[in-house]
Order: structure tokens, then sequence, then C-alpha cells
């Protein structure tokens, strides 16, 4: 073999090297995208969990408010459930409003509530949503907790519990961020804008001072924002960071300083997570520690998140044996671009379905 036919060998064997680790690539970034976008839920916020406020009014006499997920079919609506000797003084009041469905009844419980059992109860099976349930006794008292989709009952603690305002709204705050999937698509983003260690903790650090201090000025009603448009425009920021993982323009403020994106839209998310802590309402006894706490709960779980995706990007390069360390920037730019069009693509479907919704 002569020279010059070695060295077309030596192309052709290392474009199709080539060809094969984009392929390889593209595969992994679409995996990624798709276990993301697909497997955490593909409507972001719409999966809502089911609220219970119960009020005690009077001694032993109850309101009880619920609200429940506007995509929930009308026949299939749930309504809470009492002890057996709590009387209802009227027939349910039901009424769509925002996107969701809204319940009221009065009762009247010869033993009262606490230490008794109360629940949620369907009228087929439960697809899948979280009931917040929280009791406030005429005393000041308050209890919350959260029921999974297989709970459908919790007894009402007898006594008041040390601590239990923290751990049920830090728990709270862990269950809203992983059922929120816009917004771990919007710090799956990040990391990849980020790149290194450096820049990653500048810039979720950012986001999660932003959205603390919208959340907090939202949540105490010191700034009011629609919610409709705020969830419109969460899912454009998604959109606009997945437009700028695809473009890979190093010289774009996103790309050099990504910490004042994260600062400017994490502002806007914090509105996002008001809306729900707005739903199961604040404790007038505890508020600063239930407030705090929410957020810590949201912390968790964004770093769980974080470390969750750390630990596939490692594995994926186990998998597909990317060994050559000075190919790893390389590498993560062959899993972010793929990986940026089905984000994209998932949040412009959220974006354009919420607008839409806007006159729905």
């Amino acid at each position: 073999m002569t020279v010059a036919e070695q060295a077309g060998a030596s192309r052709v064997g290392e474009a199709t090297l080539a060809v094969e680790a984009r392929a390889r690539a593209w595969g992994a970034g679409l995996l990624v995208a798709l276990a993301l976008a697909g497997a955490l839920g593909v409507h972001g916020h719409d999966a809502r969990p089911n609220t219970v406020r119960i009020v005690e009014t009077a001694e032993n006499a109850y309101s009880v408010t619920w609200k429940v997920p506007g995509s929930m079919a009308v026949d299939s609506l749930p309504s809470p459930t009492l002890p057996a000797d709590c009387a209802a003084g009227q027939v349910p009041a039901w009424r769509a409003t925002g996107g969701a469905y809204l319940g009221h009844q009065t009762y009247r419980c010869t033993q009262g509530l606490p230490g008794r059992v109360v629940g949620i109860a369907y009228p087929g099976i439960n697809p899948a949503l979280r009931t917040i349930y929280s009791v406030e006794l005429a005393s000041g008292e308050e209890h919350m907790r959260i029921l999974g989709p297989d709970e459908d009952e919790w007894l009402v603690p007898a006594e008041p519990e040390p601590f239990a305002v923290a751990i049920e709204y830090t728990r709270h705050g862990i269950v809203h961020i992983w059922i929120g999937v816009d917004h771990l698509l919007f710090v799956a983003c990040l990391l990849f804008i980020a790149r290194t260690p450096r820049r990653l903790l500048l810039t979720i650090t950012g986001f999660t001072v932003a959205h603390s201090i919208t959340l907090a000025l939202s949540a105490l009603d010191l700034v009011q924002v629609p919610t409709p448009p705020v969830e419109a425009a969460i899912a454009l920021s998604v959109v606009f960071l997945a437009w700028e993982i695809a473009r890979n323009d190093t010289t774009s403020l996103t790309h050099r300083l990504p910490v004042v994106v994260s600062v400017a839209f994490g502002l806007l998310h914090g509105f996002g997570f008001a809306t729900v802590l707005r739903e199961v309402g604040l404790p007038s006894s505890e508020l600063p520690i239930a407030l705090l706490f929410f957020n810590v709960g949201v912390e968790i779980g964004q770093i769980l998140f974080v470390f969750a995706l750390f630990a596939g990007y490692a594995l994926l390069r186990i998998l597909l044996r990317w060994r050559r360390s000075g190919e790893r920037e390389a590498d993560g730019m062959r899993l972010a671009v793929p990986a940026s069009y089905v984000i994209g693509t998932v949040a412009s479907f959220w974006m354009v379905e919420r607008v839409v919704g806007f006159w729905g």
C-alpha cells in the first residue's frame, strides 16, 4: 500500500470513528432529554396536587374547602372524608375556576378532629395525585400533611408536634420541585451552559437567591403577579436556554455570564414556586418557619436533581466508553445539543399550551 493510500485509509478510519462518536452522543443526548422531559412528565406544572383545608370555625364546627386540578374529569373528582360522627351541613358546592375545581362543605363533628382520621376519596382510581392536607383548630394550632398517591387517610395529631411545620414544609418543597418538571429542565439547561464546577456553583447560587426573594415576596402577598403569564414565561425561559445551548455561541451573554441569566430567570421562577405555596397556605402562627423550610425543601430537591444528572452523565460516559479525558468538553457538547432540541421542543409545547390557556 502506498503512502497516499495509507493516508486515505487513515482519514476514512478517523471519519468513521467521528461519525460513530457523534451517533453515540446523539443517542445518549436523546436518551437523557427524553428521560428528563418524558419520564418526569410532559405537562410541567399540570400535575399539581389536590389541596384540602379544614378550619374549625367554632367548637367542633368545621369549614372544609378543597381544590382539584382542572385536568381531571368531572365524574372523577375526589372529595374529603371525615369521621362517621361528622354531619354535613349542606350539599357539597363545586365550582370551576382558574383551571381547577373548588369544593366547599361545612361539618359538625361531635368528637372534634384531633386524634381522628381524615382523608380523601376518589370515585374511581387516583391518577397519581398527591394531596396536601391542612387542619387549623380554633385554638390557633395548625397541622399539615402531604399524602402520597398511595395514601388516602391521615391521623390528625391529638397534640402539637414539635418541628412538624418545618418537616412538612420541607417535604412539600421537595415534592414541589420534583413535580415541577419545567423548573428541573431549566436547572438541567443551566448545567449545560455553566460547564465548569466554579461557574456552575455561581450560576446555581444566583438562581437560588433570586427565586428565594420572589418566592417570599409573592407568598407574603407583598407582590402580586398573575399566575398564567408567569407559567407561560417560565416555559419560555426553558426554550431560551435550550436555544442558547443549541447555537453554542460562546460570545453571548448567556455563555459568558450565566449567573446573570440565572438570576434574571430565577426571579421569574420564584413566582412559580409561590403559586403552589399559596394554594396550600402558610400557617399564621409559624409563617417564617414554614416559608423558610419550604424554600429549604426546594433547594434539597434541586441539589438531589443535580447529583442525579451528574451520576447519569458519569454512567453514560462509562457505558459509551468516552475514555479520553481531553475530549470531555467535546463529549459534553455532543450530548448537550440533541438534549437541547428535545427540551426546547417540549418547553415550546408548554408555552403554547399555557398561552392558549389564557382564553380557556
